[in-house]
């Protein structure tokens, strides 16, 4: 097999029912949560650090500021996202749908950008964290103590993983999820117990809030402005909304229902860790050792968990988070997979190896390896580009929530309070930690040069996937007793007077010397969303006096047409002719109206369409211009 074919192997053609078309495997709503887990849990394993480097003291009543904002700002969002994407479309699909034609895959273009922002610092963070617990284990050799590198083979080896084929496995996911919850949660019961019996580190730590905060006010003030800082904690929700169509369910209302369960408990076991973490972590860990280079930087709970339940035990939650994190990135790595095939070769703004993973995994791999090289393996400076791709996912949803529930007086008042509060969030980020804001801008750059770049080279693409004829536009066809069609392609615009379609008739027949017994079709376009790329064509067919007209709705004229003609040739096995009149526009007009507007000079573009569809000239279909 040639590099060519094994990069290409898996290459498939998206269609636009795959969206509600349903996995061969479904599980339980508790075991698919797991498959979420392993990237909303396993933030875990840094979370209480950043946390304490962002609030010092403060971080448990920051933490608290958090959990409130999971329970009742982002959970009620993502049910009511459950509700109107209950195929894993996500928020992303919600606003498409509010913005018509360039507008609106513009702005998906936009939010792919943050969700691979997202993605990307997932892995990059994920790894990153992973490589700070094995090199942070007393039981590991000094020589290993190499930050950057064993995060890059972390990196490397997840990207084997998918070079060789991965199939997301829920089994695995549950095992992760459970053993590192339990691990966490033995940890945590050891520390409180040491808190119990020691009360005087809840005084140090009260009397170190006091003197840096006078009253509960101001810090729940404070709290609340650092906030932003500890948004990572919110990153499970997309995922959640986008693993909906593996739940196991009879119907989409209890797929729906599932679904929220899966969020609800998600959010409630989350919110519990986060709390208890930050609690043992804040009082238990010196201020010295959450700092860069410090034993607990980047692994709060596993410090935790050599200092007050040995090296045995330690080392076995090392591994479970190396474990977990790494299949975090996994996760990340499949949502990207998942993603990108579902909107650019979609819109026609990728390259048709786009659809294949195995040229996507080398993409990300090299991106994940820049964004790893430029913050250094870096957790804690990773923090902002990370929260930023989350907040605007999450920002995002809310708007799209808010949108729908406008006309809803009490709901409105609730989702636009709670649409202020993640805006607010998403701009005090961007504005202290800008390196998100600046990656996001970079992705999201990138996406536009090439999704734009594709366009055009595509767009003399086939591009009609399938034709369809109503019971009509079938009789009209059959009629012709030769079955060598003639369409005459016609603007919709010029209406169904008799006078004019007489006029076009004879002009047709005076111009190419056809016979006065031969039947000629007339066939029209009527150009729709322009920004779409590919779909069905749907012909239906009507009789004005003695002509026979065929009309159909495209996104573009010359691609249609040329569609169609192919069809024809397939259906019948003689060639069909298509007779044009030149248009007057310049060159570059035309261009361009193709381009973005789907019109142009039909005639040249729907032969270099059918050159490109139908090699042998034998069999191409016949353009004739007048």
């Amino acid at each position: 097999m040639s590099v060519k074919s094994w990069l290409l192997a898996d290459l498939e053609v998206p269609s636009a029912k795959d969206a509600q078309e349903q996995p061969e495997t479904q599980s339980p709503w508790w075991q698919v949560m797991c498959l979420t887990g392993v990237d909303y849990f396993s933030t875990l394993g840094y979370q209480p650090g950043i946390a304490f480097l962002a609030a010092g003291f403060l971080s448990p009543v920051a933490t608290l500021v958090l959990v409130i904002v999971t329970l009742f700002a982002a959970l009620p969002v993502y049910r009511r996202v459950c509700q109107r994407s209950p195929y894993g479309q996500g928020s992303v699909a919600m606003l498409q749908k509010l913005f018509p034609e360039w507008g609106g895959k513009l702005f998906v273009l936009m939010l792919l950008g943050f969700a691979t922002t997202d993605f990307v610092i997932t892995m990059t963070l994920s790894a990153a964290d992973g490589a700070a617990h094995l090199i942070g284990n007393p039981m590991v050799p000094r020589w290993v103590d190499h930050q950057v590198i064993v995060t890059l083979l972390i990196l490397a080896a997840l990207s084997a993983i998918f070079l060789k084929g991965f199939k997301e496995a829920i089994g695995i996911a549950t095992f992760l999820v459970v053993c590192y919850l339990a691990l966490n949660a033995v940890v945590v019961s050891v520390c409180f117990l040491h808190i119990f019996h020691q009360p005087e580190l809840l005084l140090h730590w009260k009397n170190g809030l006091i003197c840096l905060h006078e009253n509960p006010w101001k810090m729940l003030a404070v709290s609340v402005l650092l906030f932003p800082r500890l948004a990572l904690g919110l990153s499970g929700f997309e995922t959640g909304v986008a693993v909906m169509p593996l739940i196991r369910a009879d119907n989409t209302e209890q797929r729906i229902r599932n679904a929220r369960y899966l969020l609800l408990s998600a959010a409630l076991i989350m919110s519990l860790f986060l709390m208890a973490t930050s609690i043992a972590s804040t009082v238990l860990i010196p201020t010295r050792d959450f700092g860069p280079g410090g034993a607990a930087n980047g692994r709060a709970m596993a410090f935790l968990a050599h200092q007050y339940l040995g090296n045995a035990f330690g080392t076995a939650y090392d591994i479970s988070t190396i474990l977990i994190l790494g299949f975090a990135g996994a996760s990340a790595m499949a949502g990207l997979l998942n993603l990108i095939p579902r909107y650019l070769p979609r819109f026609g703004m990728a390259p048709e190896w786009a659809r294949a993973s195995r040229p996507l995994v080398l993409v990300f791999m090299g991106i994940a390896t820049v964004v790893t090289l430029s913050f250094r393996a870096d957790v804690d400076a990773q923090g902002g580009a990370y929260a930023t791709g989350v907040l605007v996912l999450i920002t995002s949803a809310s708007i799209a929530v808010l949108l729908s529930v406008w006309q809803k007086p009490a709901l409105r008042v609730a989702f636009l309070l709670i649409t202020g509060i993640f805006i607010y969030t998403t701009i005090v980020n961007m504005v202290e930690r800008p390196e998100g804001l600046k990656i996001s801008s970079l992705f999201i750059g990138g996406i536009l040069a090439v999704s734009l770049l594709s366009r055009a080279v595509r767009a003399v693409e086939l591009r009609i996937t399938e034709i369809s004829l109503d019971e009509e536009s079938t009789r009209i066809l059959a009629e012709d007793s030769d079955q060598v069609i003639r369409l005459i392609a016609r603007g919709p615009e010029k209406g169904d007077a008799i006078e004019l379609l007489d006029k076009a008739d004879a002009q047709t027949r005076r111009f190419h010397n056809l016979d006065p017994d031969e039947c000629l079709i007339f066939f029209e376009v009527i150009r729709g969303d322009a920004s779409d790329f590919s779909e069905t064509l749907c012909v239906q067919g009507r009789r004005v006096g003695r002509h026979s007209i065929l009309s159909a709705k495209s996104p573009v004229i010359a691609n249609s047409i040329a569609g169609m003609l192919v069809y024809l040739e397939r259906s019948t096995g003689q060639t069909p002719h298509v007779y044009f009149r030149w248009t007057e526009a310049s060159p570059v007009t035309n261009l361009f109206r193709f381009l973005f507007l789907g019109e142009g000079d039909t005639a040249p573009l729907t032969q270099e369409v059918l050159r490109r569809a139908i090699r042998d000239p034998k069999h191409r279909p016949v353009v004739h211009v007048s």
